[in-house]
């Protein structure tokens, strides 16, 4: 990509950190000077070579999602909401997620799987998303080539299964096979080499153990000794489910989260995904290991089930928000963990606007290990979400947060910044034909979903 130059962009609104806490400022300039923010100001810097002044502007350090999936929910999208594909109302992971993301790696080209990265990733930018944490079967190494290309900053979470050939029968009981370990921590090896640091370290890998019932205590353990024998971060899911839970208990005669804790996995450096189906104790647990939980609410409220933000977080975990690819507007997602939150606690005071942008700026930063992301500051990095409050349905506007949290979606978005280069700008991708990628991403998952498989797994 071309090298970042110098932009000042101007801010009605700007989130900073003030005595570790997060604050807004009026009417402020951010200067970026090539990948890094040289300085904010009062006063309008001169000699950028681009200014982005438009008023009305809340800007906020690039957003941070530490969980999606843009293939796996890609193939599930308009076919299993209202119930569709569910088997007595149970989870669609091992009925339709997991086996057609396996068929699609099997029948799809190279371009193919390419065209269904480069949309999700359209998809993330125009939610306002500057980083993801993207967990994805190994055989689509496309998401590291769309990323590349594309611009967001990404970390890579190539799944490791002990089976990855999970599936469900028809009275809802998973069957598992093989044993895919080795094989896969060797192509998460190779990916690693291939990919860690691509761009001034724009493009890194995560350690992603795909779940607690589909990998065993030795793989589990590689996983972990590995992760940080190089310094990455480890994600996993976590009892996101009621089938993994009864597995898990099964098999090791303890909770999921208890299962990871004799493993030494639940640590300050494991973001678990979802963590729907954890007792307060387990809750309790994760928060004195200092282990992070990343929960993606609209997921599950699509099945009637409560992923509630406020639940975690008043556990006493930090809680992060991602949107699992289910729909990659993270202004929505933000939204969405307010009011459930609200609405599962029955009081209006949990879930506040600042702790939830907090949970995609700064938390999430300090969660992966990143001082230098999640803030806007001279010398961290220049990653900027900027939003436009000036659209009717957010005035009259007294406190820029609330409108945010309360009133704002994807269609308020104006601009992305990640590293210095400008990604979107007035709400469209920068320098991409959004048309052209849409439309060939959505092709190549239509090609899964003719497969008969597909058609029995959507019907059932």
């Amino acid at each position: 990509m071309q090298a970042p130059g110098t932009t000042a962009v101007f801010a009605s609104w700007l989130l900073i950190e003030r005595e570790g806490a997060p604050a807004v400022l009026r009417d402020q300039w951010v200067l970026v000077e090539g990948r890094r923010i040289a300085a904010v100001t009062r006063q309008r810097p001169g000699g950028a070579d681009l200014v982005l002044d438009a008023p009305g502007r809340f800007v906020l350090p690039g957003l941070l999602n530490l969980h999606n999936h843009c293939f796996s929910e890609a193939v599930a999208r308009t076919h299993t909401e209202d119930g569709g594909g569910r088997r007595n109302n149970e989870s669609i992971v091992y009925t339709v997620l997991m086996p057609l993301t396996r068929r699609g790696i099997d029948i799809l080209s190279a371009e193919e799987r390419l065209a269904i990265a480069r949309l999700g990733i359209l998809q993330l930018l125009k939610g306002g998303v500057a980083t993801v944490m993207e967990p994805f079967r190994a055989g689509i190494p496309e998401m590291f080539e769309a990323a590349a290309e594309m611009g967001l900053r990404f970390y890579g979470a190539p799944y490791l299964f002990s089976t990855a050939d999970a599936r469900a029968g028809a009275d809802g009981r998973v069957v598992y096979a093989g044993d895919d370990g080795a094989a896969d921590l060797a192509a998460w090896d190779a990916l690693h080499a291939r990919w860690e640091g691509h761009d001034a370290g724009r493009i890194r890998l995560a350690m992603s153990p795909h779940a607690t019932d589909t990998c065993g205590p030795d793989l589990l353990r590689a996983c972990a000794a590995r992760a940080r024998a190089l310094g990455v971060p480890i994600t996993t899911h976590l009892a996101q489910s009621r089938q993994e839970v009864a597995t898990i208990e099964a098999r090791h005669g303890c909770t999921p989260a208890e299962y990871l804790d004799r493993l030494g996995l639940l640590a300050p450096d494991l973001l678990a995904a979802h963590g729907i189906a954890c007792t307060d104790d387990d809750l309790r647990l994760m928060a004195a290991r200092g282990a992070s939980l990343l929960n993606c609410p609209r997921v599950f409220a699509r099945t009637g089930a409560v992923a509630a933000f406020g639940r975690f977080a008043g556990h006493g975990v930090r809680t992060l928000i991602g949107t699992d690819g289910y729909n990659m507007d993270l202004l929505g997602e933000m939204n969405a963990a307010a009011m459930i939150s609200k609405i599962a606690a029955g009081d209006a005071r949990v879930a506040a606007a600042p702790a939830i942008i907090d949970a995609v700026t700064r938390q999430a930063a300090d969660a992966i290990g990143r001082p230098d992301l999640g803030r806007i500051a001279p010398g961290a990095a220049a990653d900027l979400t900027v939003v436009d409050l000036t659209h009717p349905h957010l005035q009259p506007l007294h406190d820029p947060c609330r409108a945010l949290v309360w009133l704002a979606n994807r269609g308020n978005l104006d601009a992305v910044m990640v590293d210095g280069r400008l990604l979107v700008q007035g709400g469209r991708l920068v320098g991409g034909d959004e048309a052209a990628i849409t439309a060939a991403g959505a092709a190549a998952i239509q090609r899964i979903w003719d497969l008969p498989e597909a058609q029995a797994a959507f019907a059932g």
